[in-house]
């Protein structure tokens, strides 16, 4: 199953796609794609519910608008200089550690939304960013054990969820 947000900005609604490429709009399970959604096993709820009601949602066109792909996340972690090709271009060299840093919550966008580039700025770099929704509150996880806190992968709005992820 592959989950989306769509309409426009502020105001978009959750939605999902099923076997097929069918978009739906999934607004009528009542809950948005946000932190109390992937903390309560909102994925494999979503799932049994779509089970029982997909034929009564309203089908979502592939010309509308996607937006962020998750409701107001509390935080946004980011790992800088993790790709080796990308960081030679730059002329750097690889850390020896992850470089750590925090994004607000508020520079997520859309995949087709406007980029708002800073006045004055010599410089704008683009990449193509992986993201990992961690479902689970976590603590000095063991690395062995990480991928046990994962329910979404998502590049680009859509969601991928990983039947080898506990969600």
């Amino acid at each position: 199953m592959k989950l989306f947000r769509f309409g426009s900005s502020e105001s978009e609604r959750p939605g999902a796609i099923l076997e097929g490429g069918k978009r739906i709009d999934v607004s009528a399970f009542g809950e948005d794609f946000n932190e109390g959604f992937f903390l309560t096993n909102g994925v494999h709820r979503l799932a049994e519910w779509i089970g029982q009601n997909h034929d009564k949602c309203p089908a979502v066109d592939s010309a509308v608008r996607l937006g962020p792909c998750v409701a107001r996340p509390s935080k946004i972690v980011c790992i800088g200089l993790n790709y080796a090709l990308h960081v030679s271009e730059g002329g750097a060299e690889l850390p020896k550690e992850p470089v750590i840093f925090l994004k607000s919550p508020s520079a997520l966008s859309g995949s087709s939304d406007d980029v708002i580039i800073p006045k004055g700025s010599q410089k704008t770099d683009w990449e193509v960013e992986l993201a990992v929704v961690v479902g689970k509150r976590a603590t000095y996880v063991q690395p062995e054990e990480a991928m046990a806190y994962v329910t979404m992968i998502t590049v680009s709005g859509l969601f991928n969820w990983s039947a080898a992820a506990n969600g």
